[in-house]
C-alpha cells in the first residue's frame, strides 16, 4: 500500500521511515517534508499542511491507503475531518477532539470536569484580572498562551514581576497573536517531568515507553524553551505502579470523557506529566506525537507500524510490541539562535546510517542538489540505543564532536537526569 504523512520536520521523517520498513508498504509521501527525508528513500510532496484539498486530490489521484496527520495545527485546522468528508482515512483526532491541545482553558475544562489530577489554575482574557490573580496567588506560576505557540507560549515565572510581564506580552501586547488572546495562569508544580504516549481509538488504548523531552535551549535546563533539544527512552526511574497509576487516573478517564462530550479520540494522545508528591498530575496534553520523543519511541517499535495503524484505524485489536533492550538517547542539532533569529544556509555533515539514525527537521538541498543545507531552527537529530544511557549519550557525543557542526548548535547533556546530573 501507499501511505502520506503530513508534516514537514523530525517528527514526520521518524514516522515515515517507520512506516516504509513495513514489507506492506510500497511507498511513503511525505507533505511538504524536507529534503533529507529523500536520503531515506521517502517521497516529499510540494504541498503545504494548510493546502487540505490539494493533500486530498493528491490522496485519492494515488490510491493513498490512509494518511498520517503530523502537525498540532493541522489537527487544529480540521484536516481530519476534511479527510473523512472526501472519503478518505486519516490517523488523527478531528478539530473538536484535538482542542484538548489548541486549547489549555478546554484541557483543563475537562480534566477538571472527569476528575483528573492537574494543577489549580484561572483562565483571563483581561490583563488587569489576570495580574490581580498573579499577585494573590504569588511565585513560582506559570503563565501559558491559550491556543497553539509552537511549543513556546509557556512561562515558569519565578517571580511575581515575570509572571505580570509574561501576561503582559500575551494580552497586551500580542506576542503569540490570538493563541495568547486568552493566557491561563496555574499553579507552579514541582517534581520530574516525563511524556506518556498512547495510540488510540475511542476508549481503546496501546501505551508507548516513557520517555524525557528536554525543551530548554541551553545544558542544565538553561535559557528559552523551545520545541525540544533531545529525548531518551524508556526513562528507566519510573515505575511499573507510577505508569499504571498514570493510565488509571489519567489515561482512561479522560479518553472516556471525550467520548461523553462527542468527541471520540483517534490518533496520539500525549500525556505531559508530572511526578509530584501527590502522585502523577497533568502539566498538558497534546493531540499528536511529540518531536523529538517520535524520533526515540518509533525506533523501539518491534511490530509492524503500518499494520499496527491500519488496525487502528479499522477499530480492531492489534499486537503493539516493544523492545525492551536497553535505552534510545536522540540529541537535537539547532541553528545558532534558534529559537529566536536564525541564520539558514549552513552545510550540513554526512548523513548517519546503522547504529546511529539520522532524522532531518529543517533541511533543503543546494541549487545543485548536490550539498544539503540547515533550512530551519531545529535542523538534524542523530539517534541511537545501547545498553545504558551513558552509552548511549557516548555514542552520540562521539558522532558529533567528529561532525563539524559550525554554525550549529546542541546540548551536551541529553539524558544526564537519568544519571542523577
Amino acid at each position: 500500500m501507499k501511505l502520506l504523512v503530513v508534516g514537514s520536520g523530525g517528527r514526520e521523517h521518524a514516522i515515515a521511515k517507520k512506516l516504509l520498513e513495513s514489507p506492506q508498504v510500497e511507498q511513503v509521501f511525505v507533505a511538504p517534508g524536507n529534503d533529507g527525508m529523500t536520503l531515506d528513500g521517502l517521497d516529499v510532496l510540494p504541498i503545504a499542511i494548510s493546502e487540505h484539498s490539494k493533500l486530498i486530490d493528491f490522496a485519492k489521484e494515488n490510491d493513498i491507503a490512509w494518511s498520517f496527520i503530523g502537525p498540532d495545527d493541522a489537527l487544529a485546522a480540521g484536516i481530519v475531518d476534511d479527510f473523512n468528508a472526501a472519503g478518505l482515512k486519516a490517523f488523527g483526532p478531528s478539530k473538536l477532539a484535538a482542542e484538548l491541545e489548541w486549547s489549555k482553558d478546554f484541557a483543563k475544562e475537562i480534566m477538571v470536569k472527569y476528575g483528573v489530577p492537574t494543577a489549580a489554575y484561572g483562565t483571563f482574557s483581561d490583563f488587569d484580572q489576570a495580574k490581580a490573580y498573579i499577585e494573590e496567588q504569588g511565585a513560582p506560576i506559570v503563565v501559558k498562551a491559550d491556543g497553539l505557540a509552537l511549543g513556546k507560549g509557556v512561562v515558569v515565572a519565578e517571580t511575581v514581576e515575570q509572571a505580570v510581564e509574561a501576561a503582559r506580552d500575551m494580552l497586551l501586547d500580542n506576542k503569540f497573536g490570538d493563541s495568547g488572546a486568552r493566557v491561563v495562569i496555574e499553579e507552579f508544580l514541582d517534581g520530574e517531568e516525563f511524556s506518556l504516549f498512547a495510540f488510540v481509538n475511542g476508549d481503546s488504548f496501546y501505551i508507548m515507553p516513557t520517555a524525557q523531552d528536554h525543551k530548554r535551549a541551553y545544558d542544565g535546563d538553561k535559557g528559552p524553551n523551545t520545541g525540544g533539544m533531545g529525548a531518551y527512552a524508556p526513562v528507566p526511574h519510573l515505575t511499573d505502579d507510577l505508569i499504571n497509576q498514570s493510565i488509571e487516573t489519567i489515561v482512561k478517564p479522560v479518553l472516556k470523557g471525550m467520548i461523553a462530550e462527542n468527541r471520540p479520540y483517534l490518533g496520539i494522545l500525549y500525556c505531559g506529566l508530572i511526578v509530584t508528591a501527590d502522585g502523577p498530575k497533568v502539566i498538558e496534553f497534546n493531540a499528536r506525537f511529540g518531536d523529538p520523543e517520535t524520533q526515540i519511541i518509533l525506533p523501539r517499535l518491534t511490530s509492524d507500524f503500518a499494520q499496527n495503524i491500519s488496525d487502528i484505524l479499522d477499530e480492531v485489536p492489534t499486537e503493539v510490541t516493544w523492545t525492551d533492550q536497553g535505552v534510545t538517547l536522540g540529541v537535537v542539532v539547532a541553528s545558532n539562535g534558534y529559537p529566536l533569529d536564525y541564520e539558514k544556509g549552513v552545510v550540513l555533515p554526512e548523513k548517519t546510517d546503522g547504529d546511529i539514525i539520522t532524522y532531518y527537521a529543517g533541511a533543503k538541498f543546494d541549487e545543485k542538489g548536490q550539498a544539503l543545507l540547515s533550512n530551519g531552527g531545529r535542523v538534524y537529530m542523530l539517534v541511537t540505543t545501547a545498553d545504558t544511557v551513558k552509552e548511549a549519550q557516548e555514542k552520540i557525543y562521539s558522532e558529533l564532536k567528529t561532525q563539524n557542526t559550525d554554525g550549529l548548535f546542541y546540548r551536551n547533556d541529553i539524558g544526564s537526569k537519568a544519571l542523577g546530573k
